[in-house]
């Protein structure tokens, strides 16, 4: 049967053919948890035509979005997930307060399980068997000591396309990520290839199901600067 959601949006990531976007749910007089809406194709992504508002707008950070939905689909660790009524069209409710964010903010003991890294990374991916023992998949953090790096991590293999990741400290754990959220990205790809700090900042992270590698990995979905 047929349902809508309304969610905070706190994440609108690149993924292959699409976007991936995640927010915390609004409930009658409380938040909940969060949800992942996701096409009905294998690979999930939400194309363009899929999550626009109907003039045309692209979903925001903090917009409060309707969206009707069909089925719940979790897939171990994203037992967030929810597949869209493709022919509906979302809709823009109204705008969740800045101010208010840290009501939304997660406290997990660590990002999922520690120990395995990629070529770039820190602790930025595990085997995909481990990341099914996890029952979700997002998370909003506070990080410390924030280091964004711009880096061409594939030239060695050939592949010369420059990546922004993030380097951070969360419950004094050592972290790198990759980070997939276009309006984070852009300021920096402006930049040659280095390393910028930043100012204090919450993250939205999350795990992918597994890859064909045999690793789930983890990647940052937005950078939100605090303001002052």
């Amino acid at each position: 049967m047929a349902y809508s959601k309304a969610i905070i949006c706190l994440a609108n990531a690149r993924r292959p053919g699409g976007r991936c976007v995640a927010g915390k749910e609004v409930l009658k007089t409380a938040l909940g948890g969060w949800i992942r809406p996701v096409s009905a194709r294998p690979t999930s992504e939400v194309n363009a035509e899929e999550r626009q508002y109907e003039p045309g707008a692209e979903p925001a950070i903090f917009d409060i979005i309707g969206i009707p939905m069909r089925t719940p689909a979790p897939n171990n660790p994203q037992t967030e997930n929810h597949i869209i009524d493709a022919h509906s069209h979302w809709r823009k409710l109204g705008q969740f307060a800045w101010e208010d964010l840290d009501e939304l903010s997660d406290s997990p003991a660590s990002l999922w399980a520690n120990g395995s890294s990629s070529f770039q990374g820190l602790n930025d991916r595990m085997p995909g068997w481990l990341a099914t023992d996890f029952r979700n998949s997002l998370h909003l953090i506070r990080p410390d000591d924030v280091v964004i790096r711009v880096v061409t991590s594939g030239a060695d293999f050939g592949d010369h396309r420059r990546r922004v990741r993030a380097q951070f400290v969360y419950r004094d754990t050592k972290y790198d990520f990759i980070v997939t959220d276009p309006a984070s990205e852009e300021p920096f790809l402006a930049r040659p290839n280095g390393e910028y700090t930043i100012g204090a900042s919450y993250f939205c992270v999350s795990v992918t199901p597994e890859h064909t590698d045999g690793y789930s990995y983890k990647l940052v979905a937005i950078i939100i600067p605090e303001r002052t």
